[in-house]
């Protein structure tokens, strides 16, 4: 939307990154089946501008477990507005800790990847 953008229609990487988290959180809770809390981002990286009416698809995958951790590694997509093109525009590594009701760190189960 327009309020998610810079004067040149091109959208907040922060907002994109904010639509990546959740998306990774979201996928992330139902591998272990869990509460997970974000706790790092690496190699975020923008390849190409996502602009107002594109819209906006992220797709995860497991890239390691730890012991009470995993990354995934998360692609955003777009299809351009009013067009059938479709181009990743970044991607990265958000890094989850499982943490049970307490709040503390809880083992996950390592699922083939």
């Amino acid at each position: 939307m327009p309020g998610d953008a810079n004067p040149d229609g091109d959208i907040f990487g922060g907002w994109i990154m904010a639509q990546m988290d959740l998306a990774s959180g979201s996928f992330a809770s139902q591998e272990v089946r869990r509460r997970v809390v974000t706790v790092a981002v690496d190699a975020m990286t923008f390849h190409k501008p996502v602009y107002i009416g594109d819209d906006v698809s992220c797709f995860c995958k497991i890239v390691r477990y730890g012991n009470t951790s995993l990354v995934v590694h998360v692609e955003t997509w777009v299809q351009r507005h009013h067009s059938e093109s479709i181009e990743k525009v970044t991607e990265a590594n958000f890094t989850f800790v499982a943490i049970g009701s307490d709040g503390r760190p809880q083992p996950v189960r390592a699922q083939s990847i």
